[in-house]
Order: C-alpha cells, then structure tokens, then sequence
C-alpha cells in the first residue's frame, strides 16, 4: 500500500470510517481470501468503491449484525480472511452473545472494525454513541483491541488485523477532518504503545482520536510549567505494561478516553499498576459512567470534558 504526504492528507479529510473502505480496497489487491462484510453500511464505511470493484469479496447481510457475525464465523471456519464493519453499537453490543460464541470461544479469526465509536453520532441520539464496548470486549479471551488515533493508524491497524493469528477489533472514533497525528509512514506493532511527547512531571496516556486534544492539553500545561508525556495506547488489549511500568517515576498517570472511565484504557492501566510497588496516583478522565442526551460531537466532548481546555485544567487541579 502506498503511503505519503497526499494520502495521509486525504485519509484525515474522510475521517476514520470512510479510511476504512480506501485501505480495504488496496488490500483486497495483497491478501489472499478476503472477505468483507457489512450489515448497510456501504457508503458510511466508504465500501462502495470496494463493493463495485470486488464484488466477490463483498456481503452485505442487511441490518442483521448477529447473523453477520455467524456468516463471518463460517468463512473463517473456510480459511478467509474475514472483516465486520458497522456502527460500532450494533458491531459490539448487539452481537455480544455471538462473539463470545464464535470469536472467543471457538477462536475464529475474525477482523471486526466498529465505525463511529465513543461520542460522534451523538446527533443521531445517544443510543448511536458507544461508551462501552472496549469495557465489555475486554473480557472476551483471545480477543485484541485497538484504538487508532488518526487515519494512517487505522490503516496500519486494519492492515494489522487483518494478518493478526487472532481475532481483533477495531474501534474508530472522530469525525471527518481528522487531525493527522503520524504525518510520516511509521512502524506500528499491536501492543506496543508509541510516545508521542516526552515530559517528566505527568503521563498522559490516551486512545483513539481524542490522542489529538491530549497533544493540545500537554502543550497549555506547559505554559504552566507542568511538563507532560504523552503516550498513545492504540492497542489496548493487550495493553503495553511496559509502559505502563516505564511512567511509574512521574508524580502522576492520567488515562484520558472517549470511554466510560469504567472498563476502558483507564481501567486497563490501573490493572497492572496495582501490581507494582510505589505506583503513582491515576488520574481517569473520560464519561464519568452515565449517559445523557444526545448532541453534536463537539457539544458531547466538551459535556464530557474532553476539550484541550477541560483535559489540562483537569491534570492542573490534581498534579
């Protein structure tokens, strides 16, 4: 697959979900067996391209998640290289029972990416948000998580999962216009988290597209002479302890989602730092366990204070 300048640009204009559709379509072309399946959501994964060139390794299967994650289980079972995409509450939530089933306990390799993760199709109401599925695809054995944060990450990890000896899902969160975090082609490895600022007073590890306002937050809190380092946990099962590990002679740690606080990257830190000794306190900030009304992205974001602004007064008010 070719990456440069022109495309990493044009993939952050599209956003996460539309990336997807663009990075399958190149890699029907290297990967033997593909198979791609949707439940109606070929143009909003931006798969029409995809459907109309490679027809043969395209099923919609309706509004039928449940059933998508049997199809997909069966191909498996044939040797295919199989990708789930849909919104990302249908993806995980509605099809919990099958992929416990199928994915976690008879191990079927299945690529899923959930779309429009955490807070952006708020606007549809808060039933379209999804604050919970790292929490509850956690605790499904065998099962990888990954979190990009901007589009060339999403296609190195749909790359990644696709050629990945166990099954993954992918959570993509942000809208269109998604700020570019990795402007160069770089090497990204499942469970290997990437440092993305060095600092020595607080580590701010984050996932997903909020990675971009945490940058932000560590740049205001500098000006407050509070320096921050800033680690990009992609991967979030299996989760990077040596990292986690390595932050442990900062004063703090601050976990920072588009997640519940509750069963998130957060939660999946402060599993492994309570087994070390001297840890330093953890700072969780995400949706603090409710739901509320629906709204736009950037009116849920800032309810949920997860603005550059709310994220650094946040760290300020506890360090």
């Amino acid at each position: 697959m070719i990456i440069n300048e022109r495309s990493i640009k044009i993939w952050s204009t599209i956003g996460q979900r539309a990336t997807i559709g663009m990075a399958a379509l190149e890699l029907a072309k290297e990967i033997e067996n593909l198979m791609v399946l949707t439940c109606d959501v070929s143009t909003s994964a931006g798969l029409d391209r995809f459907r109309k060139t490679f027809p043969d390794k395209y099923l919609d299967l309706g509004i039928a998640e449940q059933n998508m994650i049997g199809v997909a289980a069966g191909l498996a079972s044939e040797n295919y290289n199989v990708v789930t995409t849909t919104f990302a509450p249908f993806q995980t939530m509605r099809c919990c029972e099958q992929i416990k089933v199928n994915i976690g306990y008879m191990k079927k390799k299945i690529c899923m990416v959930g779309i429009a993760s955490g807070l952006v199709l708020g606007n549809l109401g808060y039933t379209h948000c999804c604050i919970e599925d790292i929490g509850v695809l956690r605790s499904i054995p065998g099962l990888k998580i990954i979190s990009p944060a901007d589009c060339l990450e999403t296609v190195k990890a749909l790359e990644s999962g696709i050629k990945s000896k166990d099954p993954v899902y992918i959570r993509l969160t942000g809208s269109s216009n998604n700020p570019i975090i990795y402007k160069n082609d770089y090497d990204f490895k499942i469970g290997k988290s990437i440092t993305l600022k060095e600092g020595k007073d607080v580590t701010i590890f984050c996932t997903g597209a909020i990675v971009s306002n945490c940058l932000k937050a560590a740049k205001l809190l500098e000006n407050n002479k509070v320096s921050c380092k800033v680690v990009n946990m992609h991967t979030i099962k299996p989760i990077d302890v040596n990292a986690i590990k390595n932050s442990c002679n900062s004063k703090m740690i601050v976990s920072v989602e588009e997640h519940n606080v509750i069963g998130g990257l957060g939660s999946a830190i402060s599993e492994y730092k309570s087994t070390l000794l001297n840890s330093p306190k953890q700072l969780f900030i995400g949706i603090q366990d409710s739901y509320s009304k629906g709204g736009s992205y950037e009116f849920l974001l800032n309810k949920h204070g997860l603005t550059p602004d709310q994220i650094s007064e946040k760290i300020l008010k506890n360090v």
